[in-house]
């Protein structure tokens, strides 16, 4: 389990690794994250600004306690919903990056592709389905920014729990999205998919993970985005030869 965890975490590594072979076609993927980073970050900070008049806004009936109680209550209400929104803005950030973005990771995509051999499909999964895909995930986010929220009122261990368990949704989420491309180019259904990855889950979330925290480095989602796209294709890839290959070797148990 933590050794295809932490292999999952190499492929992000393996990605970075690509800017070696395709520097250019690397370097476009700079230009939609860094527009979009460039968005999100001014929402998270307009938010800081404005969080702590929310909160108080949000708990007038702390005033009749104890100042010590009153700013304690605060301070939690504020830390976990800012916890929400980082985790939100860092599902926001993928979404809508691949969306706007999608010719260039397109092209990126496409070029791991053929690097790693074997048939390459004649185009990718387009626009409106990267924007539809974006839909669904920034809505997974809300989902999961929600839960964040209610593990961090949990006493003693929420302040704790509630940032672990966003690094940890946020990074599944980044890496169900990031290597969906491979499988919808090929015109696989998520139900398949599922089949596909079982197997791999702990590669998913050991990448997810690690594509997370260096999203969470300051300019580390524009750096990093292009490699998270390489890594997620040879991650998807590799699945999709591991199934071929089962169903390759029981159709022969069978036919002998």
């Amino acid at each position: 389990m933590l050794r295809r965890f932490l292999s999952g975490a190499a492929l992000l590594l393996r990605g970075f690794g690509f800017w070696g072979r395709r520097p250019g076609v690397m370097l476009l993927g700079l230009i939609p994250a860094a527009i979009v980073f460039v968005l999100v970050l001014a929402a998270l900070v307009a938010l800081g600004i404005q969080l702590p008049a929310i909160v108080e806004w949000a708990t007038p009936f702390a005033e009749r306690w104890d100042a010590f109680w009153t700013a304690t209550l605060r301070i939690a209400i504020a830390a976990v919903t800012f916890a929400g929104a980082v985790l939100l803005a860092a599902v926001t950030f993928t979404a809508l990056t691949l969306a706007v973005g999608d010719p260039f990771y397109e092209r990126i995509w496409r070029a791991v592709e053929v690097e790693l051999g074997g048939q390459v499909p004649d185009r990718g999964a387009g626009f409106w389905r990267a924007a539809g895909d974006a839909v669904a995930l920034i809505a997974l986010g809300i989902v999961s920014a929600l839960v964040v929220g209610l593990v961090g009122f949990v006493p003693l261990v929420g302040s704790v729990a509630a940032p672990v368990l966003g690094v940890v949704l946020s990074g599944w989420l980044l890496a169900r999205e990031l290597t969906s491309r491979a499988f919808e180019a090929r015109g696989i259904t998520s139900t398949a998919r599922k089949a596909v990855l079982r197997g791999h889950r702990a590669q998913m979330l050991g990448f997810g993970v690690a594509t997370q925290l260096c999203f969470m480095v300051p300019l580390g989602a524009v750096i990093a985005m292009p490699a998270a796209v390489a890594g997620s294709t040879m991650l998807a890839r590799g699945a999709l030869d591991a199934s071929a290959a089962r169903s390759s070797s029981s159709a022969s148990a069978a036919g002998s």
